[in-house]
């Protein structure tokens, strides 16, 4: 019998009531212990549901007289994405309308389970009906089927405009595919209709096709190939690692772009990556492991704190030719695969964000030599991180940087995820 159902229903009421990341909830106990192809629907249904939430609740909640307990509503929200998922069908429609009725009955209680039996079947009449709104439609129509808060769009369009905006509320409702960077450039992989994998517009960098995960996983762990989307590149190809360089990594965890970084510095150099403590390090030092071409030293501190003084600690530079920091952002450029940031942002975000990037980046103006450059880059499409953060930067910095130059990706124009960076040059 599937366990990926009530396991999803019983994380998705989890997020509910707690308002843990879905990411998270994926690294719990009854999640793990789904054997691969349980845990990779278990994730389907979980973030599916999140993704349509604002669909599915459209419809729901003037079926309700008073808001369900979570287990309820996380039945209701499963059931609906089904629905979604299914589309048309009558056979299937019939099939997650008893599906979702028998579970009730042990999730929740029989008279919730005649409950999601009234209401579901509502829901999938209602769903059967749904036009997709046309791109100048009210931000309330726009905001119920595309599953975005009202104040989000609204930014979204006075930013990029009404065409583009619905272009990005598309882009984050599908499903994220996997994309990996190939690793080993002397033998590039060979690509047929049947294989593994797809080529992208950017060399390299290939999509991964549904069902062949299994021959992935070897390229994986053999360090062939990583895990990546091609939009990481930006920041990596504006550093530009130089052969024999040092180069220093800040805000490095997962470590992604640190992997990147060695690549591109080949068989000379020297990598020193840096980030907070906490579990997010021990996934950063999993990765360095794949770096075996160069030496790496990874630094366990604060940036904000510790600058030169943790490094001169270590035996480490205190100054870098090449340094790159990654901040934390909004993750507006990343919501197609973190599908409950959209949830969890708020309008004051932007601008707390952006007082944390700038005091980033001003610790990390101090671990370049003089003559080095600065990269700084963001998952963020949003400008209060990006262009206005680094022209804050530049004021403050009193002409001690100078922007030398700068890329971006938008999800609706170039086909993965938005990301940007900015090249600095210390000429002071």
């Amino acid at each position: 019998m599937s366990t990926a159902w009530p396991t999803a229903v019983h994380l998705l009421a989890r997020w509910r009531e707690h308002h843990e990341r879905v990411d998270a909830l994926l690294e719990r106990p009854e999640a793990r212990a789904l054997d691969r192809m349980q845990r990779a629907r278990c994730q389907g249904l979980l973030f599916g549901a999140v993704r349509h939430l604002g669909r599915i609740e459209s419809h729901t909640d003037p079926l309700l007289s008073r808001p369900p307990r979570a287990v309820l509503w996380a039945v209701l929200m499963v059931a609906g994405w089904e629905l979604i998922e299914g589309g048309a069908d009558a056979a299937r429609t019939a099939r997650v309308v008893h599906h979702a009725v028998e579970q009730a009955k042990t999730l929740a209680s029989p008279a919730e389970a005649r409950l999601v039996n009234a209401v579901v079947r509502k829901l999938a009449a209602a769903l059967a009906t749904d036009v997709a709104p046309a791109d100048d439609a009210s931000l309330a129509t726009l905001a119920a089927w595309y599953s975005h808060p009202e104040w989000l769009i609204a930014r979204w369009r006075k930013l990029f405009g009404t065409e583009a905006t619905a272009a990005l509320l598309r882009w984050n409702q599908a499903p994220a595919g996997v994309q990996v960077r190939w690793r080993d450039k002397g033998n590039p992989p060979v690509l047929s209709a049947e294989g593994p994998l797809r080529a992208t517009t950017v060399a390299g960098y290939y999509d991964v096709v549904s069902g062949h995960w299994a021959e992935v996983e070897g390229w994986l762990k053999s360090g062939t190939a990583y895990v990546q989307n091609a939009a990481t590149r930006l920041a990596v190809e504006l550093l530009a690692p130089q052969s024999g360089e040092a180069v220093l990594d800040l805000c490095a965890a997962p470590g992604g772009k640190s992997v990147a970084l060695a690549d591109a510095l080949g068989d000379a150099g020297r990598l020193v990556a840096m980030d907070l403590p906490g579990p997010r390090l021990l996934r950063l030092k999993e990765n360095l492991a794949r770096i075996t071409r160069v030496p790496v030293a990874l630094v366990s501190g604060d940036i904000l704190r510790s600058g030169r003084e943790l490094f001169a600690e270590h035996g480490l530079p205190e100054e870098y030719p090449a340094v790159l920091v990654d901040v934390p952002c909004s993750n507006t450029g990343v919501m197609r695969h973190r599908v409950d940031v959209k949830w969890r942002l708020q309008e004051g975000d932007f601008h707390k964000h952006a007082g944390q990037q700038l005091a980033l980046l001003r610790g990390a103006s101090r671990m370049v030599a003089p003559g080095g450059r600065l990269v700084y880059s963001t998952c963020s499409l949003d400008p209060e991180e990006n262009d206005q953060l680094v022209e804050a930067f530049r004021q403050a910095s009193h002409g001690a940087f100078d922007l030398e130059d700068q890329l971006r990706s938008r999800p609706w124009e170039d086909g993965f995820d938005g990301a940007a960076a900015f090249r600095l040059r210390r000429v002071k």
